[in-house]
Formats: C-alpha cells, structure tokens, sequence
C-alpha cells in the first residue's frame, strides 16, 4: 500500500515537473553516484564550483525528500495500523451488538410468557371466585329447601 502511494506521489510530481519544463528528476541513488564518482576521480578535476554546488544542492534535496518521504510513510503506516485496530474493533462490536440483541429478544419473551402466566393466574383466580359464589348459592338453596321440607314434617 505504501509502495503505491509514493508510486502515485512520485507520478504527480513528474507531471509536475514536467508541465513545468522542469527536467526529470535522476533517480533516488543517483546523486549520491554523481558525488561519489566526482570523489573517486570521476569528474574533471577542475570542476567549475557552480556545477559543484548544484550537485551539492541536489543531493541535498534529495536527502530532504528521502527524509520527508520517510517521515511521511512513518505516518501513513501508523494511520494503516490504527485503521486495522478500528475495523477489528468495528467487527468486535457488531457481534457483540448481534449478541446482546439475541439476548434482548429472549428477555422480551421471558417476560411476554410471565405476564401471560399472570393473566393465566388471574383468569383461574376469578374463575374459582365465580365457582365459590355458586357453590354459596347452591348450598344457601339446598339449606332453604332443606329447611323447608323439615318445617312442614314438624307441625
């Protein structure tokens, strides 16, 4: 990934450059080359100070840029990492959403099952009220039939 990114970096600046009628840039070694051939018998020997300090200037940019390009990808690549932990987090998190919504659904049911069982309660709890009320009226009934057909007997 980091690889791309400079790739892509490196292809603007080109454009760059190249809208501007700048020349191409040498590649990444080849200032150091050009100083290490001037300093090993390379270059002529009565090099004319001006073409040593744009040597000197571009190895210097060339350092610079190496140096920013590193600093940056020492970013890019923390940014990447964090983005990994953020997805496992995210993923770490959906399923434990899933979870606790699967553990909701059955409390609700839990729940919906009590309160049927209490109506459930309610309904035999009337139910024997209405049963004892007509038990009552059935024994106060017999009793007065009861008490009726004794009273005639007795007279």
């Amino acid at each position: 990934m980091l690889s791309r990114l400079l790739k892509e970096h490196q292809a603007r600046q080109s454009e760059r450059r190249e809208l501007q009628g700048e020349p191409a840039p040498a590649p990444r070694g080849a200032a150091r080359l050009a100083e290490g051939g001037a300093a090993h018998g390379g270059g002529s020997a009565g090099a004319h100070p001006i073409e040593r300090r744009r040597r000197e200037a571009i190895a210097a940019a060339t350092r610079l840029t190496e140096a920013l390009v590193d600093h940056l990808n020492v970013g890019v690549a923390q940014a990447y990492v964090n983005q990994r932990k953020l997805d496992h987090e995210v993923k770490t998190l959906q399923v434990q959403a899933a979870q606790f919504a699967k553990q909701t659904g059955q409390w609700i049911t839990m729940v919906e099952n009590f309160n049927q069982a209490l109506k459930e309660i309610g309904d035999v709890e009337n139910w024997a009220r209405s049963i004892e009320m007509d038990m009552r009226t059935i024994a106060t009934a017999l009793e007065y039939v009861y008490k009726g057909q004794l009273q005639p007997s007795c007279s």
